[in-house]
């Protein structure tokens, strides 16, 4: 059972970036929040209950 994903691959799986190359200038770029603060690595894990906001949506990791 998985227990974590990167934040490149949570976004393309929530449509927040329809490509891997989208999400990583996404985070990059300083777009992206994880737990209310800016990520800028795009191999970030996230796991169960992490907040990820992009522009004004918010996705809970839920694995």
């Amino acid at each position: 059972m998985t227990t974590t994903i990167q934040l490149d691959q949570f976004l393309k799986l929530m449509g927040a970036a329809t490509t891997g190359g989208a999400a990583k200038v996404m985070i990059q770029a300083g777009e992206v929040w994880v737990n209310d603060s800016i990520e800028t690595r795009r191999g970030r894990k996230l796991s169960n209950g992490d907040q990820v906001k992009v522009g004004e949506e918010t996705f809970t990791v839920a694995l």
